[in-house]
């Protein structure tokens, strides 16, 4: 029988249909998820993902309407892991995704080296802070800060799982950016993809950026068109909405 625990709630993924458990005290995805998703290159009928840092299986989740491949995901967090488990059940998907609870630094040895067409992944954007700037909230801490993994940790592992031709995509922090790109290289991961988000048109500043490369790829950068979220009246844009609630809008639906 279905259950939430504790202060979960059932959420909705709009565009695809699905439902998804979340907690305000443990994880609830951010947009920054959705554009994960929606950026990477996603192999339609043959290959298989990998997700890193996958919290509570929402990129598996989002991706799963774009592609019959299957999908592994790694969250290092037990009760993360549990809620993408039962939220991977109650969709009815867990013969396309599976999750595991484990280190990411071990997922090329478990999961396979140079087997994988394509890994994502949403790594703790902040470095670690004193003891005294971390979050109290352990599992917040975690996904935050670089506590059980480093940037160079994700695009190691990343690399160590994509088979060669095979593509990673991560978003982040634009003030990463030159770690994200050195570190790509470092490990045979060509950046092939940019786009940089704004929090609307105007600002000075991009607030995250997505990235996507190809192991061994040859050069060839492309610097996409900007994404903006809010739009002069403080709504989404169109293509944010788009993202997160499909083509149709949510009310219109049956």
């Amino acid at each position: 029988m279905f259950e939430l625990k504790e202060d979960e709630r059932l959420d909705y993924l709009l565009a695809e249909e699905l439902r998804i458990i979340q907690s305000p005290s443990v994880f609830s995805f951010s947009l920054d998820a959705v554009m994960l998703a929606r950026f990477a290159s996603v192999p339609k009928t043959r290959g298989s993902i990998v997700d890193l840092c996958s919290g509570n299986g929402v990129v598996p989740l989002l991706m799963s309407a774009r592609t019959s491949v299957p999908m592994i995901g790694v969250e290092i967090q037990e009760r993360l892991y549990d809620m993408a488990v039962r939220s991977v059940l109650y969709n009815g998907l867990h013969m396309q995704i599976q999750m595991v609870n484990d280190d990411l630094k071990k997922a090329p040895e478990r999961l396979g080296k140079e087997k994988h067409t394509l890994v994502t992944c949403n790594p703790p954007y902040f470095l670690t802070p004193s003891t005294n700037e971390m979050n109290v909230n352990e599992h917040l801490a975690i996904a935050r800060h670089e506590i059980m993994c480093t940037l160079e940790d994700c695009i190691l592992s990343s690399s160590q799982l994509l088979k060669q031709g095979g593509k990673a995509a991560f978003v982040h922090r634009p003030g990463r950016l030159v770690d994200i790109v050195a570190l790509m290289r470092k490990y045979r991961i060509e950046p092939k993809r940019i786009r940089f988000v704004y929090p609307k048109a105007g600002n000075k500043e991009a607030n995250t950026v997505l990235v996507e490369g190809i192991k061994d790829g040859a050069p060839d950068l492309k610097i996409l068109p900007p994404l903006y979220v809010y739009n002069e009246k403080g709504e989404y844009t169109d293509e944010v909405r788009t993202l997160l609630y499909g083509d149709e809008p949510p009310f219109l639906r049956r």
